[in-house]
């Protein structure tokens, strides 16, 4: 390895290293542990080492969230000295039982959520340091499920914090003390907020207070400047709000600090992607690797599959995993994969591109991406370990995803084609998911929401694709790593459900 690798490696070290030890320092003076839960719900409780009795918060995540992710808010009122729990909703996280119910109406899933999120509440309330009074906290999905469920504990709730909220439950009286918090960047939901809030007065404005919260009157919205909907729960003006807004609705005075944790995540998960490059330097090198496609081949290979998989699929049922969307994603990934090497194929591209090696180089990039890449995600950011319910969708998708992701590999060369083929592979098949949701948006609406997982994953992981690629020159022990990373990053992200 070359002294510039070594001295690239003790700098991701050294960043690795200084951000575990600022997000562990959010850690200090708490007790967290376990919070049993009637139903097995997993649930995990934040308390002070050091304090006396004190309302409960439950905190609740949005859809394809989890407990990680909602932290910043945990980590900050249980410092302010609230005892705070927090939860896996059904079929999200490491919770093993599926979302069921009718998604269209209240009385199905949301139903659910809402007798899931009491449960919580009152495993919580029966802490001995709890004073007996309540406030939920949620984002997103958990908005409606938190503000419903304070309407139907509204002897005990004292406050209610809807982050990114759309919820048609909110009067101008109940539920008591509402807060409402939007990233700047969330139009359509600042509407929202704004329309909440002008219940209670058609005068009112961001940032100002309504009523009285030390009567249970309280209202107010706040936009947190320059985030948007998964940002908001970083934003220091989000944590400083929440806070103070529990604060005034219980008439406490905390005079804590925030967890502000975003900025030492980002250098976290730098400092580990940046290792993989001096990391890729210890693998053996290879050769120049196969000859260039013709730039009409790799045309066709690259915009056939993109056009032919969403008109093949569209009439076809492919529900065969339970969980959402995974199921027609697993198979448009696993035909996409196949058309594209039938073609590299037919073209004499696949020509020496698995000697012996490929096999344990391409187990090495999963096992990086899985257990550090993955290992700092599931600690800091979003449950990335799944329970053993889950085995057989992330199969189901690896099946697809290698297949996909050893024809991305071999198409873009391992990292060695010009920039604008890789643009237009990877585009192309973002593209097909696209038209797929187009043709069938009922069904498949909520590939919208993890399109952006699978830029980022292609933003992050086909860099580090390209080291291993160039080192070797074999794109196919690329390309098999990163299938299995993929298939795991997704099968861990879709909620599972039930019919």
């Amino acid at each position: 390895m070359t002294a510039l690798r070594w001295v690239v490696a003790a700098l991701a070290v050294s960043a690795i290293l200084i951000a575990v030890w600022r997000l562990e320092g959010d850690r200090a003076g708490l007790v967290i542990a376990p919070l049993a839960v009637e139903g097995g719900t997993p649930a995990t409780l934040y308390l002070a080492e050091a304090g006396g009795s004190a309302p409960v918060v439950v905190i609740a995540h949005g859809f394809a969230g989890s407990r990680q992710l909602m932290e910043p808010f945990a980590l900050t009122l249980a410092q302010a000295g609230y005892v705070v729990a927090s939860f896996d909703f059904e079929g999200h996280g490491r919770n093993p039982r599926p979302m069921s119910g009718d998604v269209t109406t209240v009385q199905g899933t949301t139903r659910y959520l809402m007798a899931e999120t009491a449960r919580v509440a009152a495993a919580a309330l029966a802490h001995p340091r709890s004073d007996g009074r309540l406030a939920f906290l949620g984002h997103s999905m958990a908005s409606d499920i938190i503000v419903r469920t304070a309407l139907e504990e509204e002897e005990r709730t004292g406050a209610v914090v809807a982050v990114s909220m759309f919820s048609r439950a909110v009067t101008a009286e109940a539920p008591p003390n509402l807060l409402v918090i939007v990233g700047d960047w969330e139009a359509r939901l600042k509407e929202e907020a704004l329309r909440a809030l002008r219940l209670a007065d058609p005068q009112a404005a961001p940032g100002r207070t309504v009523g009285d919260p030390a009567a249970g009157t309280g209202r107010r919205a706040v936009f947190a400047p320059a985030v948007e909907h998964v940002g908001v729960l970083y934003s220091a003006t989000s944590l400083r709000e929440a806070r103070d807004w529990l604060d005034a609705s219980f008439e406490r005075e905390s005079g804590s600090g925030i967890a502000l944790r975003g900025g030492w995540i980002v250098l976290l998960l730098a400092g580990v992607v940046a290792l993989g490059w001096p990391l890729a330097g210890l693998l053996p090198a290879g050769g120049p690797g196969a000859p260039r496609l013709p730039r009409g081949r790799f045309w066709a290979a690259a915009l056939i599959p993109a056009v032919a998989v969403p008109l093949l699929l569209w009439p076809i049922e492919t529900r065969v995993l339970p969980v959402l969307v995974a199921d027609y994603l697993a198979v448009h990934f696993a035909l996409y994969g196949a058309l594209t090497l039938l073609l590299l194929g037919r073209w004499g591209a696949l020509t020496g591109q698995f000697p012996p090696r490929v096999w344990w180089i391409g187990l090495a990039v999963a096992v990086f991406g899985i257990a550090v890449f993955g290992g700092a995600l599931d600690r800091y950011v979003a449950s990335f370990w799944p329970h053993p319910g889950r085995a057989a969708v992330i199969a189901g998708l690896a099946l697809g995803a290698a297949a996909y992701m050893l024809g991305d590999g071999i198409l873009t060369e391992g990292g060695r084609a010009p920039f604008w083929r890789v643009l237009v592979a990877r585009g192309a098949f973002l593209a097909s998911l696209a038209a797929a949701v187009t043709l069938d948006f009922e069904r498949l609406f909520f590939l919208v929401i993890i399109l952006p997982v699978i830029v980022l994953f292609f933003l992050l992981f086909g860099m580090m694709a390209g080291w291993v690629g160039r080192r070797t020159g074999l794109p196919a022990a690329a390309g098999l790593g990163l299938g299995l990373v993929l298939a795991w990053a997704l099968g861990v992200t879709f909620p599972m459900f039930a019919a």
